[in-house]
C-alpha cells in the first residue's frame, strides 16, 4: 500500500524511534504514578507532550531525509497519533478488565468519566483532534523549514 510516494513499511521504519520514545514515556508515567509522584510530576511526564514532540521530530526527519511532502507529514501524524492513543487506551482497557486503577484511569486524569467512556474518548476524539491539530502543526513546520532553508540558500549565492 502506497501513501504518497512511500509504502507503509517505509513510514513505520522512519517513525520506529519515535514510537519507542512514546512507549518509553508511557511506561515511565506508569512507574512514576505507581511510585506515588505528585500531580505536577505526572503532568510533566506526559504521553501527549511526547506525541507532539514526536510529530515535530518526524517533520524534521521528513524534511532532512527528503522523505516526502505534506502527505508524508499527515500520514506520519496519523500513525503517531493512533499509536499514542492506542497505548493509552490499552492502559485504560486494563482498568476496565481488571478493576485496577493506573495513571491513565485515575480520577484526576479522566475528567470525571468512567474508564469505558474515557477509553472511547481516546479512540474517537483523541485520534481525531490529535491528527487534525498535529497535521496543522506539522504542515506549518514543514512550510517554515522549506521557506527558511530556500531563503538561506538564495542568500548564500
Amino acid at each position: 500500500m502506497k501513501i504518497g510516494e512511500r509504502g507503509l513499511r517505509e513510514y513505520l521504519h522512519l517513525l520506529a524511534p519515535l514510537f519507542a520514545f512514546i512507549v518509553a514515556v508511557w511506561a515511565l508515567r506508569l512507574v512514576v504514578y505507581a511510585a506515588g509522584a505528585s500531580g505536577m510530576v505526572l503532568h510533566i511526564v506526559s504521553v501527549t507532550v511526547a506525541g507532539r514532540l514526536s510529530i515535530l521530530l518526524a517533520v524534521i526527519m521528513i524534511y532532512s531525509r527528503r522523505f516526502g511532502s505534506y502527505v508524508s507529514v499527515i500520514t506520519s501524524v496519523f500513525l503517531l497519533t493512533c499509536f499514542e492513543q492506542l497505548i493509552i487506551s490499552a492502559a485504560i482497557l486494563f482498568t476496565v478488565l481488571t478493576g485496577k486503577i493506573n495513571v491513565y484511569s485515575a480520577r484526576q486524569f479522566t475528567f470525571g468519566e468512567t474508564p469505558a467512556a474515557h477509553l472511547v474518548g481516546h479512540l474517537t476524539i483523541g485520534i481525531g483532534s490529535g491528527t487534525l491539530l498535529g497535521a496543522a502543526m506539522g504542515c506549518v513546520l514543514l512550510l517554515i523549514l522549506r521557506r527558511l532553508v530556500s531563503a538561506e540558500a538564495r542568500s548564500v549565492r
